[in-house]
């Protein structure tokens, strides 16, 4: 299979020449004829499968076909999680677009940054846009821009961004949209929320289940270190020394250990960096360009970093502190073996987590055989419950077990019914 089988315009195939791409990947080869015929799709494809391509090159062949107007009316509408996402993706849809026969204005829209230059960036109107839904609304509510004309939405990683809370302004953007468009959903994972989103959104649509066939699965490699809590950063720096990888992306649950890690490996002489939500935009892109440029080896990052960024040849991804969710623990791998290469993906398992590892291994119908290190045997090899001076799992800085710890919609539940029965 050629992309030139796939129904795309002469302009198209010319900017995917540039580009240096070969072949189309089996979710490009799915998805680009159902989106030029119209259908709405839901396609489930992990990260790294070459989606954004997947929908970028046909819904900018539809905007090429369709009439030039001015102001511009905004055509397509690309819903992300992430700023990171955002810039990402619209950088690449721009350079896929610098071959049309017309010039196409496509904006990123994300929040922690000041929106006076993206209102202003938004005058005279887009033909697409990239967004996070919270600055979306932020721009509508300040007239700087419609959706009432969106011919085509995308919402791109859909798990991720229900499980960053964006279910009401998704909602709200919903509303606000045409009834008649063409709905796009990819998403990496479909727990039952994204299951009733996508059967709220789409009409009749062709379903892609790319993920599900083991031969287009990332060539990663698992592997699950025991060691006692106390021991991991130092484990950490022997593997780093041992291995010379040349660029490791480390995982952590809080931000307090994103930058205390950091600083215990920039006192060893590594060259490493923290990486979490509170950094300016600024800060990120500064972080994420010296780590691409391999001038920072190590990047010690909390799930921030899980979504939408694209690191070329990423070889290792460390589990330092495991993540809440088992969801989540797709998207973290996810960050290495991408785009047919192969990676390593390795996770430090402690007595207070080896249960919630194993939650993880029946999740995703994995098994890992537990390794040990020469030096860095676990001492501890079961969890102490209820013994003076013991921390419990969920106690601890890894942020705890989703599922053994009480969400804020949780507590607020608890409150409502501890007022109704008061």
């Amino acid at each position: 299979m050629s992309f030139s089988n796939l129904g795309l315009s002469p302009a198209i195939l010319q900017a995917i020449s540039e580009r240096g791409y070969t072949a189309p990947t089996p979710i490009q080869t799915a998805a680009i004829p159902e989106i030029l015929r119209g259908n709405d799709v839901l396609a489930a494809a992990q990260t790294g499968s070459g989606k954004t391509a997947a929908f970028a090159l046909p819904l900018l062949q539809l905007l090429q076909d369709g009439p030039s107007q001015k102001p511009r009316r905004l055509h397509t509408l690309i819903l992300v999680p992430t700023r990171e996402l955002a810039q990402q993706t619209a950088a690449a849809i721009r350079t896929l677009a610098q071959a049309s026969p017309q010039s196409l204005k496509i904006a990123a829209l994300f929040g922690g940054v000041s929106i006076n230059p993206q209102m202003m960036d938004l005058r005279g109107g887009a033909d697409l846009v990239v967004a996070t839904p919270g600055r979306l609304l932020d721009l509508i509510e300040h007239k700087a821009l419609s959706i009432a004309t969106v011919a085509a939405l995308v919402l791109d990683e859909a798990d991720r961004l229900l499980d960053m809370g964006f279910a009401d302004e998704i909602g709200l953007i919903l509303a606000l949209l045409p009834k008649q468009r063409q709905n796009l959903f990819f998403s990496a994972t479909f727990p039952p929320a994204v299951h009733a989103l996508a059967a709220r959104m789409l009409h009749q649509p062709a379903r892609i289940a790319i993920a599900a066939l083991e031969q287009n699965q990332p060539a990663i490699q698992q592997r699950a270190i025991q060691v006692d809590a106390g021991r991991r950063t130092q484990l950490l720096r022997h593997l780093l020394r041992e291995n010379n990888w040349g660029r490791v992306l480390v995982f952590v649950a809080t931000k307090y250990a994103a930058e205390h890690i950091a600083e215990k490996l920039q006192r060893a002489g590594i060259k490493a960096a923290a990486f979490h939500g509170e950094f300016s935009q600024g800060a990120r892109d500064e972080v994420l360009a010296d780590f691409k440029a391999s001038k920072v080896q190590v990047l010690v990052a909390t799930d921030v970093a899980a979504r939408g960024i694209d690191i070329a040849q990423l070889p290792v991804v460390l589990n330092y502190d495991l993540p809440r969710s088992a969801v989540d623990y797709t998207h973290r791998i996810g960050r290495t073996g991408r785009a047919g290469r192969s990676g390593i993906a390795i996770s430090f398992i402690s007595a207070d987590t080896e249960a919630h590892f194993r939650l993880i291994e029946k999740r995703h119908h994995l098994k890992c055989e537990r390794e040990q290190i020469a030096g860095f045997e676990p001492v501890v090899t079961t969890v102490a419950t209820g013994a003076p001076g013991v921390e419990s799992p969920t106690d601890n800085l890894n942020g705890g077990i989703k599922g053994k710890r009480k969400s804020k919609k949780d507590k607020l539940r608890e409150a409502a019914a501890r007022d109704s029965t008061g």
